[in-house]
C-alpha cells in the first residue's frame, strides 16, 4: 500500500496528488463479470498492453498490462479466486470460480507484479491503449530481447 500526501489538486476525482512514484497515475477499478472479484490498480491512463501469442494467452485472448504488486489491491473476492498453472508453474493464472473471468494474474515474466486485463477495467479512467505484440511462443527469447518488460513490475 501507499500513503497519499495531502495537497490540493485540480484533477479528476480518480487522480490524487501522490508521492513521485504515483505521479501521473490514475486509480482504475475493475473486476470479473459476475462482480464477485473486484480490484483497484494504479496505472497510467495511457495503457501499454501486451498481446501475447503463447498457448494460454492465445486460448484466453489474454491481453494485459503489467504493474508492480504495490500498485494493485484486491478489494473483494479472494475466496472466489482459483488458480491455474502449467509448465514452469511460475505464472499464476487466477480466475473467478463463478464466472470464469481472469481479470488479473501473476505473469511469469514479472512474478513481482500483476498482469491486468484492460477489458476488465470499469469505464472512465483509460485514455488510450497501445498494444504491443510479444512472441510468447518463444517466451525466454522474447523476454530476454524485450528492453523494458522486466522493469514494468518495479515501482
Amino acid at each position: 500500500a501507499f500513503l497519499a500526501k495531502k495537497r490540493e489538486c485540480d484533477h479528476e476525482s480518480s487522480v490524487v496528488c501522490l508521492s513521485s512514484e504515483y505521479r501521473g497515475l490514475v486509480k482504475h477499478t475493475g473486476g470479473c463479470h459476475c462482480g464477485a472479484v473486484r480490484f483497484e490498480v494504479w496505472a497510467s491512463p495511457d495503457l501499454h498492453v501486451f498481446n501475447c501469442n503463447c498457448s494460454i494467452c492465445t486460448k484466453k485472448q489474454n491481453r494485459h498490462f503489467i504493474v508492480p504488486a504495490s500498485r494493485f489491491k484486491l478489494l473483494k473476492g479472494a475466496d472466489n479466486l482459483r488458480t491455474y498453472t502449467f509448465n514452469t508453474h511460475r505464472a499464476q493464472h487466477t480466475f473467478c470460480k463463478t464466472c470464469g473471468v481472469q481479470s488479473f494474474y501473476t505473469p511469469r515474466s514479472n512474478p513481482d507484479g500483476y498482469g491486468i486485463a484492460p477489458h476488465c477495467l470499469d469505464d472512465g479512467t483509460v485514455r488510450t491503449i497501445i498494444t504491443e505484440d510479444i512472441n510468447g511462443k518463444e517466451w525466454e527469447k522474447a523476454v530476454k530481447e524485450h528492453k523494458t518488460i522486466r522493469d514494468m513490475s518495479k515501482p
